[in-house]
């Protein structure tokens, strides 16, 4: 079904309910009648929630912090400045932190909070609290991280002790000496993506001070915390503004979907965890580059260890087809239904029949204790990039053309250059999406690397975003 147009379902949108007045709360300090909303979201997996919640001086329970990429920052249920007052009919009054969160851990289904709004804007509700509000407790009550769903240690820190930087990964490259923007360029801090930097001070909203981890002596400004029109800016700058102006084919075209479903971020919260076994091998690369090879041939190698989600389709079973060996075989309106319900990661159309991927397959794979495999487009990722998923991304870029090729490249001039030029666009788009890359020069030697990628990510500890955790 590699020809079938595939398409990633969006995040399930939450389900809000209008403002309504409520003089009965019992908060004889407020002047006014407070108008409170009612906010409900499906909670059916173990994912972490991704707040961290803190109590004012009145002792009031106030969304402190929302997880970028976490489940409340992608359905935009909750902002940052939020006042709780209940949690499915039960009020917070007179509970700690640690409390409300063990209830929110063991809740299931519809969940419902009655919450005094901010009426901050949507754009200022992630993470843009004040320097103190970062070592706030996050929503488990104290430092500690804990994730059960990642099977992690109980506890990573040690219980009580505060949390008094935040970490992130850049997800652009930055060099001090090329911006005209930044007031002393000496002071600046230059980075690649995927560097991980330690934020020291946040007093400037457009210019962070931080310095690089496992560096000495690193310390400078970081641009990593600008305004919306100045990331553009520095965008325009980097590869990442360049690579999408650089392809005005084919090839940028067939994925300029992509491109607008994805935020332009400049940086991603992350924290550093023990050694966990990441429940999702995904593979992503230019079509032809030979993933689907890369693929079976592990799952050959290793079949306790790997393993594919069957696809559901829509198409009769030929003779002698078994309905959960190749296929699950299902009606065209059960999968248009399951569709609608946000229950396929990709789905797609294919000679008059539906194909595509359920989650649920996924999550099958999973807790047989084996690592799904998965070959996908990357506007998957937004659904991928969870803890539920935990995946360990791994690109596989197109074959290094060296000057001996001219012969080969003379007589597949067209497929290798297309080849070639997917594989440099995607990876100047997504780079900051990937734990590791491979030249895939030889298939053998590829798969050797991917093998030894996945044992070392399995015994050796990480940074990981940090709504993975809390």
């Amino acid at each position: 079904i590699d020809d079938a147009l595939r398409v990633t379902p969006p995040p399930t949108s939450p389900y809000l309910h209008g403002d309504s007045p409520d003089s009965t709360n019992g908060d004889m300090d407020l002047e006014n009648v407070t108008r409170v909303r009612l906010v409900q979201f499906q909670k059916n997996t173990d994912e972490p929630m991704g707040i961290t919640l803190k109590m004012n001086e009145l002792n009031h329970c106030i969304v402190a912090r929302i997880m970028h990429g976490g489940m409340i920052h992608r359905q935009g249920t909750l902002h940052v400045g939020d006042e709780i007052r209940e949690i499915n009919g039960i009020s917070v009054a007179n509970q700690t932190v640690e409390q409300l969160q063990k209830m929110l851990r063991e809740m299931r289904g519809s969940i419902t909070f009655k919450i005094v709004p901010s009426y901050r804007s949507q754009s200022g509700s992630c993470d843009k609290e004040s320097p103190d509000a970062s070592r706030q407790s996050p929503a488990n009550g104290h430092a500690s991280v804990t994730s059960s769903i990642l099977d992690l240690p109980a506890t990573i820190q040690p219980k009580g002790r505060q949390v008094r930087f935040i970490y992130v990964r850049a997800q652009f490259e930055y060099d001090p000496a090329k911006d005209e923007l930044i007031p002393r360029k000496e002071a600046g801090i230059r980075f690649q993506v995927g560097d991980i930097i330690q934020i020291i001070s946040k007093d400037d909203h457009n210019w962070w001070q931080g310095k690089l981890e496992n560096t000495k002596n690193a310390t400078g400004v970081a641009c990593i915390a600008m305004e919306k029109t100045k990331q553009e800016q520095q965008a325009s700058c980097t590869w990442f503004g360049k690579k999408k102006k650089q392809y005005k084919d084919k090839y940028l075209a067939k994925h300029n979907a992509v491109f607008d479903q994805l935020d332009l971020v400049t940086y991603e919260e992350v924290v550093r965890v023990p050694s966990f076994k990441r429940r999702t091998l995904v593979l992503l690369g230019a079509h032809g580059v030979g993933r689907r090879h890369i693929k079976n041939t592990l799952i050959t190698k290793h079949p306790d260890r790997f393993a594919y989600p069957i696809p559901h389709t829509t198409r009769p079973p030929k003779k002698d087809e078994e309905n959960g060996k190749n296929y699950y075989f299902v009606s065209h309106d059960q999968m248009m239904q399951d569709i609608s319900n946000n229950d396929y990661l990709e789905y797609g159309s294919h000679e008059d029949a539906m194909y595509g991927t359920r989650l649920e397959t996924i999550r099958q794979i999973h807790t047989q204790g084996m690592i799904s495999i998965l070959d996908v487009e990357p506007q998957a990722l937004k659904i991928l990039r969870t803890a539920d998923f935990a995946p360990y991304v791994v690109f596989i870029a197109a074959p290094t053309v060296t000057p001996g090729m001219t012969e080969v490249l003379h007589k597949y001039d067209d497929s290798l250059q297309r080849l070639q030029k997917e594989s440099e666009m995607l990876q100047g788009t997504y780079a900051h999406y990937f734990d590791q890359t491979i030249i895939n020069n030889e298939i053998d030697d590829t798969i050797r690397l991917l093998e030894e990628a996945v044992d070392l990510v399995s015994t050796t500890s990480q940074w990981v975003p940090v709504s993975w955790v809390y």
